[in-house]
């Protein structure tokens, strides 16, 4: 029996849309309610750079190290599933045991991105998240992960503090209630809606509709008209 405080699964949200969540609310209703997508050069290039993370065939062992790839995890108290890019696990004293494995194993998430390393929090916040999915499911704790660009080729260190938490735990559940809703929230375009992939679909005109899909199935039947 569940407790209240767990969601059950088919509420699950997908986890990568806490990045698209934290970029922009209206982005992340677009793809995740309304299922629009499309893709642009930044996109692309992003999962081309994430095959080989995203093979789980990849897996390997390097001494006191087991690199998992492409590893399954969720959350049922926060309601998100998704998979990791990366997961080393190595051999410490402080680690949990893994089935398969001898000995005790601390998790320490990696997550790729494309580009460099920015000031927002969006990709953060998805690492912190799939540490928190990590620490539910192993009963352990995780104090630091890491990010990898592909622009720099360097490993950028992330503490895990209880304000990252406390903000992927907020956010989380914002998304919930957004996503019962079937609620697309209005925004006010800025510099970097440049540079996303749905540029196209979320026009200005669009803030006037109640979802992407009525101002395109509105905008097919002006057209052949």
């Amino acid at each position: 029996m569940r407790s209240q405080s767990e969601y059950p699964e088919e509420d699950w949200l997908a986890l990568s849309g806490l990045q698209h969540f934290s970029f922009c609310r209206r982005q992340w209703a677009l793809i995740h309610i309304e299922q629009q997508w499309q893709e642009n050069y930044l996109t692309t290039a992003g999962h081309l750079e994430h095959e080989r993370a995203h093979d789980y065939e990849q897996s390997e062992s390097r001494g006191d190290t087991l690199i998992m790839r492409d590893l399954r995890v969720f959350s049922r108290h926060l309601g998100i599933t998704g998979a990791c890019d990366v997961v080393e696990f190595h051999q410490s004293d402080d680690g949990v045991p893994l089935r398969g494995r001898n000995g005790l194993w601390s998790a320490y998430p990696i997550e790729y991105k494309h580009g460099q390393s920015k000031t927002v929090d969006a990709d953060r916040l998805q690492l912190c998240a799939e540490a928190m999915c990590l620490e539910e499911m192993l009963s352990c704790e995780i104090v630091e992960g890491a990010l990898f660009y592909q622009r720099t080729r360097r490993r950028e260190r992330v503490e895990l503090t209880e304000e990252l938490r406390g903000t992927v735990v907020a956010m989380v559940q914002e998304m919930h209630q957004l996503f019962s809703r079937g609620h697309t929230p209005r925004v006010k375009p800025r510099k970097a809606c440049s540079a996303c992939s749905l540029k196209d679909i979320c026009l200005p005109e669009l803030l006037k509709a109640k979802s992407a899909e009525q101002y395109i199935h509105a905008y097919v039947n002006e057209e052949t008209s």
